[in-house]
């Protein structure tokens, strides 16, 4: 079927919705059926899933970077379309993959008029694609690897499948909270839990869910054979980035001023965080305690 002029397909659906924020969904998607001025939703309506959702904001997370042309690309766990769109301007052909019914249909609706994008929805362990990707993205999805790919060592098995996806000189794309990012020192809570502290004392292995530091999230993509790797960090976190720093952030130390901000939970403010931001690239140490990760990762140089 399609939506607009969008492929959606269904063949792979179960019937379950297996990942929501309840009925607030139904009224992001009958927003975007009708065409609601978004800019003027986000400044009158403060809940928090109306801002995630659907902030052009989102883009900036990759507005920035250049692909090769005629490239394709494949989003895995694409959610409600906070990427999609700039995706869709940036690549020839988007393929994405959201487990949720009710937010592949609010992703398509938002892309209607788009020609170069196809929704598939399911799991992507149960999609058989008949085509390999130059990109694989993985925006705020690794971390829930535990919950949907079986096996003992769940988040390297998901990353072995989507190497699999990937064309020779394929990339993976990954964004992902840092379990050691210092607004969870400052006093925010875990972004998925909602609980103070929980990565940086260590995540419970049965909760099926967990974020990295650096070293482990760098030695966990290698493990999946993806040797080479390109760290960015998106500041104040890869939601909302108002500005994306490299390996290179020491000729950006005026432009630390970024500050946390929380949307969805209130927080205990133990300590003023840009002073503390500042001391801490001074001493080189920006890289451990950044709030988020962009990866760029392939499999060889």
């Amino acid at each position: 079927m399609k939506i607009g002029n969008v492929k959606f397909d269904l063949s792979y659906y179960t019937n379950e919705d297996f990942y929501s924020d309840g009925d607030i969904e139904l009224e992001i998607l009958e927003m975007v059926k009708n065409d609601f001025n978004i800019d003027g939703i986000i400044k009158s309506d403060n809940r928090w899933p109306v801002l995630y959702h659907l902030s052009p904001a989102r883009r900036n997370l990759l507005e920035s970077f250049e692909f090769p042309a005629k490239s394709s690309v494949l989003e895995i766990g694409a959610g409600c379309g906070g990427i999609t769109s700039v995706l869709c301007d940036k690549f020839d052909s988007v393929t994405s993959i959201e487990l949720s019914k009710r937010r592949a249909e609010i992703l398509a609706h938002r892309n209607k008029n788009r020609e170069n994008l196809e929704v598939i929805v399911g799991n992507l362990n149960d999609i058989e694609l008949d085509k390999k990707f130059d990109f694989v993205t993985l925006i705020g999805v690794l971390e829930y690897a535990g919950k949907y790919t079986e096996g003992r060592e769940p988040y390297k098995d998901f990353l072995l499948a989507t190497r699999e996806l990937l064309n020779e000189n394929g990339q993976l794309i990954i964004a992902i909270e840092n379990k050691f990012g210092l607004k969870y020192w400052a006093g925010f809570r875990e972004d998925h839990l909602g609980t103070y502290f929980t990565g940086l004392e260590g995540y419970d292995e049965k909760l099926g869910l967990c974020t990295f530091s650096k070293k482990e999230l760098g030695d966990l993509v290698s493990s999946a054979g993806f040797e080479v790797q390109k760290f960015y960090y998106p500041m104040p976190d890869y939601k909302f980035p108002t500005k994306i720093f490299s390996d290179d952030y020491k000729l950006f130390m005026h432009e630390l001023d970024t500050r946390f901000r929380n949307f969805d939970a209130d927080r205990v403010k133990l300590f003023d965080e840009m002073s503390v931001l500042k001391n801490i690239a001074q001493n080189d140490k920006f890289d451990f305690f950044a709030n988020s990760f962009l990866v760029f990762a392939k499999k060889e140089g």
